[in-house]
C-alpha cells in the first residue's frame, strides 16, 4: 500500500472516531437533561387537605331566613365541600321542645345521617354549645355540665363523627379556670374514649383564647382523645364589658403564636374569616402564613371553612373563603 493510500485511510479513521465521539457526548448530555415537563411539586397540594363546612357559616340563613338546618348537607355539597361540622345550637328549637329526649336525639341523628349519605359527605364534628360550663368553679355545676354533654357525644358516635367540639369559658380566675378545665375535660374525655370520639377545645374567648394556658390544660388531661380545634380568628382574651363575645376586644393573644402553640394538639382546624380585599385575601388574618403554620405542624386532613362576616352574604363569604384556601393549597388553581 502506498504512503498516499495509508494517509487517506488514516484520515477516514480519524474522521469516524471524532464523529462517533461527538454523538456519544451529545447522547450523554441528553440523558443528564431533566425533562421540561417535570416540575417541583407545590409545597401544599389539595391532596394533603380536604375542605369541610362549619354549619355556623349559615346560621343567619337558618335563624333569619328560615332555612331548614337539615338542608346543611345539601348546601355544603352544592358549594363543593366534602365534610360537615354540625352546630348543636342550630337544632335547639326542635330539641328543646322535646326536652332533648332520646327519641328527639335519635331523630336528629337519623335525619342528619340520611342527608349526609344522600349527598355523599363525611360527618366530622358536632360543635356543642349551651350545655353547661365544663370549667365551672363549682364541682356540682361542672359535673352536671359534663353529663349534659354526654348525649352529644353519643350522637357524634352514631353519626360517624370523629370529634365533639367543646368550650371552656367558666371561671375568670386563672388558677381556678385551669383546675376546673382539667377536671371537666378529663371527665368528658374519659366518657368519650369508649365511644371512639375525640373531645376538642376551641380557642373561643376568655382564658381558652390564651393558647399557652389551653395547651397546659390539654397536657395535664393527658388523654389521647383530648385535643384542640385551633380557630384562626378567636383570640380575644378580654372584652370591654367582660363578656365573651358582645363588646370590643381590649386584649388579644397573638393569633400566629396561638395557632403555632395549638397545632401540635389539633384534631381539626377552623379557618375563620370575616372580610376580604379586592384580591380575595382575608384582611384580618394572613391565610398564607396561617396555612404555613398548619403545614409545618404536619397536620393533614380537613380544614373547616367558617365564615362569620357581615359585609357579604353567607354564601358569598363561604365561597370567598373556599377560593382563598384552594388558591393557597394548590397554587395551580
Amino acid at each position: 500500500m502506498s504512503i498516499q493510500q495509508l494517509l487517506h485511510r488514516g484520515l477516514i479513521i480519524c474522521f469516524l472516531i471524532s464523529t462517533l465521539g461527538f454523538h456519544a457526548c451529545k447522547q450523554k448530555e441528553k440523558e443528564n437533561v431533566k425533562p421540561e415537563s417535570v416540575e417541583k411539586e407545590p409545597e401544599m397540594n389539595t391532596s394533603n387537605f380536604k375542605l369541610s363546612l362549619a354549619q355556623w357559616s349559615i346560621h343567619r340563613m337558618i335563624r333569619d331566613e328560615g332555612l331548614d338546618p337539615y338542608k346543611f348537607a345539601e348546601k355544603a355539597k352544592g358549594w363543593g365541600f366534602s365534610g360537615l361540622e354540625y352546630v348543636s345550637q342550630l337544632y335547639e328549637e326542635e330539641l328543646k321542645a322535646a326536652n332533648h329526649s332520646q327519641e328527639a336525639m335519635d331523630s336528629f341523628v337519623q335525619k342528619s345521617k340520611a342527608e349526609s349519605e344522600k349527598h355523599g359527605l363525611e360527618n366530622l364534628i358536632i360543635m356543642i354549645d349551651h350545655e353547661g360550663d365544663l370549667s365551672a368553679a363549682d364541682e356540682a355545676e361542672r359535673k352536671a355540665a359534663v353529663e349534659s354533654h354526654f348525649k352529644w357525644v353519643d350522637a357524634a358516635a352514631a353519626l360517624g363523627c370523629h370529634s365533639v367540639r367543646v368550650n371552656l369559658m367558666g371561671s375568670k380566675v386563672a388558677d381556678e379556670w385551669t383546675k376546673a378545665s382539667i377536671d371537666g375535660l378529663t371527665q368528658l374525655s374519659t366518657y368519650a374514649k369508649d365511644k371512639d370520639i375525640n373531645v376538642i377545645v376551641e380557642n373561643h374567648g376568655g382564658f381558652s383564647s390564651n393558647a399557652a394556658m389551653l395547651v397546659e390544660v390539654i397536657k395535664q388531661v393527658n388523654l389521647p382523645n383530648c385535643g384542640t380545634l385551633p380557630d384562626f380568628g378567636n383570640f380575644c382574651v378580654q372584652r370591654e364589658d367582660g363578656s365573651y363575645f358582645e363588646s370590643a376586644c381590649i386584649e388579644e393573644y397573638d393569633r400566629y403564636k396561638g395557632i403555632t402553640e395549638l397545632m401540635p394538639h389539633a384534631k381539626a382546624v377552623s379557618a375563620k374569616s370575616h372580610d376580604f380585599d379586592e384580591e380575595g385575601n382575608e384582611i384580618h388574618t394572613d391565610y398564607s402564613r396561617m396555612m404555613g403554620i398548619v403545614k409545618d405542624a404536619n397536620y393533614s386532613g380537613y380544614i373547616g371553612v367558617e365564615y362569620e362576616g357581615s359585609e357579604l352574604s353567607e354564601e358569598e363569604g363561604i365561597l370567598a373563603t373556599k377560593r382563598l384556601l384552594e388558591k393557597l393549597l394548590d397554587p395551580t388553581v
